[in-house]
């Protein structure tokens, strides 16, 4: 008798996921692409997931409501959770508060009125100017790797930056470390 999971058909629909290895950009090269984007609206969306670890979709679905101080309320998150609560610098926060009322926009509505493939195409824009191909998720990882690797415990990496409900999740956003931050790692505990 043969192994049924040996039959070719069996074999295209089931396979083992391929793993993904990410280019983990480094904080120059994500905060030049920050500091050269002009327009006010697209580097607060850029900021907001760079710095505060959001998804595109949550920086979009934000309204002047969620706002509280550096504490962004989420209404609808992933997670399936009733709320979540993301965390920004006191500087992003003012600016995010500044750009709702110099835009006039009210408690109801949407603060960046823009689709996803046009915010899309805005990372990927703002990406090209810096040569690098980027895109709305990398600003997300970029934001748990930056605070990881300047020392920040992964608990909170996990739980207050990103958001996740397991550890596990979170190691794969970390990307992998290369030998010459090891090295720098290992000398500036023991060297």
């Amino acid at each position: 008798m043969r192994n049924p999971c040996l039959f070719p058909a069996v074999k295209t629909l089931f396979h083992k996921p391929k793993i993904t290895h990410w280019i983990i950009f480094d904080k120059g090269t994500i905060d030049e692409a920050i500091f050269r984007t002009l327009n006010i609206r697209n580097r607060l969306i850029l900021e907001l997931m760079a710095r505060g670890g959001m998804r595109i979709s949550e920086v979009l679905g934000l309204k002047p409501t969620d706002i509280d101080g550096q504490k962004l309320l989420l209404h609808t998150p992933k997670s399936g959770r009733e709320q979540e609560i993301v965390f920004i610098p006191n500087k992003l926060s003012g600016r995010l508060i500044e750009y709702v009322r110099d835009s006039h926009i009210s408690l109801d509505q949407l603060i960046f009125s823009i689709t996803y493939a046009g915010a899309r195409k805005m990372v990927v824009r703002v990406g090209n100017m810096v040569c690098i191909k980027l895109r709305p998720h990398d600003l997300r990882r970029h934001a748990a790797t930056y605070a990881s690797r300047s020392g920040v415990p992964l608990e909170i990496v996990s739980k207050v930056i990103l958001r996740h409900a397991d550890l596990s999740t979170t190691q794969r956003y970390l990307g992998k470390v290369s030998d010459h931050e090891a090295i720098r790692w290992v000398e500036s505990l023991h060297g």
